[in-house]
């Protein structure tokens, strides 16, 4: 158990050592939430542009509800593929670039589009499940969610990698789970508090800044206001755009140690260290 607990924060530390070494790769999650917020907009405007949205009916809404599922999907793995092809590139000692990881995520759109159905119709099931049951319903979507995204984890560096279907890259990764399951979830669940306590101690800090700054001008300005409030937003899109940023490197730095490294019964430590490269 303490060995799994120890070689899941050496993983973790070898995904920030990538991240250090090439903090270009916090462009794709960047780009990922740009695009993520114009599918939004674009499924958002119409339907309320509309009189009535009910007026679509519950198949129409639901139908708006899938499609929206699966663009937003697609969006979220296809930008994830990409930075997941970047980081092997980078662990194979190469120095990529934005274009190498968009070329490998266009070389599997079909793949991501594929997956990115099957993702939707879970979701949607999941959804109708939560509607149907209540509370208790609550309880079995969050289980079979959690299971799901654990399950999950290694698709998309499978996808990158071995180029296999979607129903085999959900194969794959289930199988890989098996080797990696104290290193998935101990390694998720520390990225998770990790960041947790970074967005506790900003809105700690920015609280107590915001109250030094009351006492000193002894009245609350709306400039000041709309400052504080700039200063939260992007202190907080800031600290989602590493998280997200190292959640996908170390989702392929499991995968390689899964798939490439002395699985679980060994872990060398210099196997991943020797595949960095000092940034150009």
């Amino acid at each position: 158990m303490f060995d799994r607990i120890k070689r899941s924060f050496e993983l973790v530390r070898a995904s920030a050592a990538v991240l250090r070494q090439d903090n270009r790769l916090l462009l794709f999650p960047l780009f990922s939430a740009v695009a993520w917020l114009l599918v939004v907009l674009g499924f958002a405007l119409p339907v309320f542009g509309l009189s009535s949205p009910d007026g679509l009916g519950r198949g129409g809404l639901m139908s708006v509800a899938f499609l929206f599922y699966v663009v937003q999907y697609f969006v979220i793995f296809y930008f994830n593929a990409a930075l997941v092809g970047a980081v092997m590139i980078r662990l194979d000692g190469g120095t990529p670039t934005l274009g190498d990881g968009l070329r490998i995520a266009n070389s599997r759109i079909g793949t991501l589009l594929g997956y990115a159905v099957i993702s939707a119709t879970i979701g949607v099931i999941l959804r109708a499940i939560q509607e149907r049951l209540g509370f208790v319903g609550r309880l079995v979507v969050g289980l079979i969610g959690a299971g799901w995204a654990v399950a999950t984890f290694l698709v998309v560096p499978v996808i990158v990698v071995r180029d296999r279907g979607p129903l085999g890259s959900i194969s794959d990764s289930t199988e890989l789970l098996k080797r990696t399951w104290g290193e998935n979830i101990v390694g998720q669940t520390g990225l998770g508090a990790a960041f947790g306590l970074v967005y506790f101690g900003l809105a700690g800090g920015i609280a107590l800044l915001a109250g030094l700054v009351l006492l000193a001008a002894g009245s609350v300005s709306p400039a000041f206001i709309v400052l504080f409030g700039v200063i939260v937003v992007l202190g907080l899109l800031a600290c989602a755009l590493f998280q997200a940023t190292l959640t996908g490197i170390y989702s392929a730095v499991l995968y390689r140690y899964a798939a490439e490294g002395n699985g679980t019964d060994g872990f060398d430590k210099g196997m991943l260290a020797s595949s960095f490269v000092p940034k150009g």
